[in-house]
C-alpha cells in the first residue's frame, strides 16, 4: 500500500521537505472532550492552524451525547493529523486525560481543552523554548481569560516561580503561589508542552480533589518550566467549567471519575486526604537529593498546617486574606481574532 505524504511548509512559506503521514510526529496533542459542541470547532481550528505542523491530534470523546462525535469525525476526514476515538461510556475526565497520553507517540506532549483558544504560534514558541532550554521540562505562555464570545476579560503575567533552578523553590511556589491571582485564571501549566519522558515518570492524573495541582507539582520537581512572555493561550471562562458546575469536592471528583460519587467507598475525607498524599508521593518519587527531599517534606507540612488553620478560620467565621492581584493590562490591546487561526487556515 502506498504511503501518503504531506509537504510541510514553514511559517515563511519555505518547503521543509516531505513527511510521511505514518511517521512519528515530534509532538502529540491530546484533547479529551465531553459534550463540547459549543466551542470544539473553534478550538480545533486554532490547533490545526498552528504554524508548527509536526504533530498528531488525539481526540478522545467521553461518550458525548451532543454533536461532538459528528464534529470530530468531520475533522478527522479533513486532516490526517487527527485521530478520533470514542469511549463506549463516560469514563471520567481524569481517565480520559490519561487515555490520550497513553495513545501519544511524540517526544513532546500537550493536553488541549475543547473550549480554549491558541495563538497561531503558541506551539512554535513553546517547542523553540524547550530546544533552547534543555533543562526545562515544560514550556507554556502567559494565559488570558476569554468569555463565551471570545473577548478577553483577564490577562495577568505568570505568577509562579516555576523557573527557579531549585526544586524546593519551585515546589514552594506551586504550593503557596496558587492564590496570587484571582478570577478565572492563574497558572495553566497543565496545558503546556511537556517532555513525554517526564510524564511517563510521574503518576497518572488522579481523580481526587485538585489532582491536577499535584501532578503539575510533581512535574516541577523534575525540572524548571519556561514561560513565553506573551499572551498566546486563551482560557474560556463559562458556566460549564468544573469550578462552577462542580462546586463541592465530591462533585469535582465525580466529574474526574464517576466512581467517586459513592459516599460509602469514597468519603469526602478520603478525597481530601488523597490530595495531600498525592503531594507526598510526588516528593518520594522525584529525582531529588536527600536535602531537597527533606526541604520539600517540610514545605508540605507547612502548607498542610496553613490549609488546616485557614479551614478552621472559615468555620469560626473569619475571612481568609484576600488574594494579591497583578496589574491588569489594557484588555483592548489583546485581540484574539488577530492571533488565533480560524476556519480554512490550517497548515496542511
Amino acid at each position: 500500500m502506498r504511503r501518503r505524504h504531506r509537504v510541510v511548509v514553514s511559517p515563511r512559506g519555505v518547503v521543509q521537505g516531505l513527511r510521511s503521514v505514518n511517521a512519528i510526529p515530534r509532538l502529540s496533542i491530546g484533547l479529551p472532550v465531553f459534550n463540547g459542541e459549543d466551542y470544539l470547532e473553534q478550538s480545533l481550528d486554532a490547533l490545526l492552524g498552528q504554524t508548527y505542523t509536526d504533530f498528531e491530534l488525539i481526540i478522545s470523546d467521553n461518550a458525548s451525547t451532543d454533536s461532538t462525535a459528528d464534529i470530530c469525525r468531520r475533522y478527522e476526514k479533513q486532516d490526517s493529523r487527527v485521530r478520533y476515538v470514542r469511549q463506549l461510556r463516560n469514563i471520567g475526565s481524569a481517565p480520559n486525560h490519561n487515555f490520550v497520553f497513553r495513545r501519544s507517540r511524540g517526544e513532546l506532549f500537550k493536553w488541549a481543552a475543547s473550549d480554549d483558544l491558541y495563538a497561531r504560534d503558541l506551539l512554535q514558541h513553546c517547542i523553540e523554548a524547550l530546544d533552547q532550554h534543555p533543562d526545562a521540562v515544560l514550556a507554556h505562555s502567559w494565559t488570558a481569560a476569554i468569555d463565551t464570545a471570545g473577548a478577553v476579560t483577564q490577562a495577568f503575567e505568570y505568577p509562579l516561580a516555576t523557573d527557579a533552578p531549585s526544586a524546593p523553590a519551585r515546589f514552594r511556589s506551586m504550593l503557596f503561589g496558587g492564590d496570587l491571582a484571582f478570577g478565572a485564571i492563574c497558572a495553566d501549566d497543565m496545558y503546556g508542552v511537556i517532555r513525554s519522558r517526564v510524564l511517563h515518570a510521574v503518576a497518572p492524573h488522579g481523580s481526587y480533589y485538585h489532582a491536577d495541582r499535584a501532578i503539575m507539582a510533581e512535574i516541577s520537581l523534575h525540572g524548571p518550566f519556561y514561560q513565553v512572555p506573551k499572551w498566546l493561550y486563551f482560557r474560556r471562562d463559562h458556566s460549564d467549567r468544573p469550578q462552577y458546575a462542580c462546586p463541592t469536592a465530591r462533585m469535582w471528583c465525580a466529574n474526574l471519575d464517576p466512581r467517586r460519587a459513592s459516599r460509602l467507598r469514597h468519603p469526602t475525607v478520603r478525597l481530601l486526604a488523597e490530595y495531600v498524599y498525592g503531594y507526598g508521593t510526588a516528593i518520594s518519587r522525584a529525582p531529588l537529593s536527600l536535602s531537597e527531599r527533606q526541604q520539600c517534606y517540610r514545605l508540605l507540612g507547612q502548607w498542610a498546617a496553613a490549609r488546616t488553620w485557614s479551614a478552621c478560620g472559615r468555620l469560626r467565621g473569619q475571612r481568609a486574606p484576600g488574594a494579591v492581584s497583578h496589574t491588569d493590562i489594557a484588555l483592548s490591546d489583546l485581540s484574539v481574532e488577530a492571533v488565533v487561526a480560524g476556519p480554512g487556515s490550517r497548515s496542511l
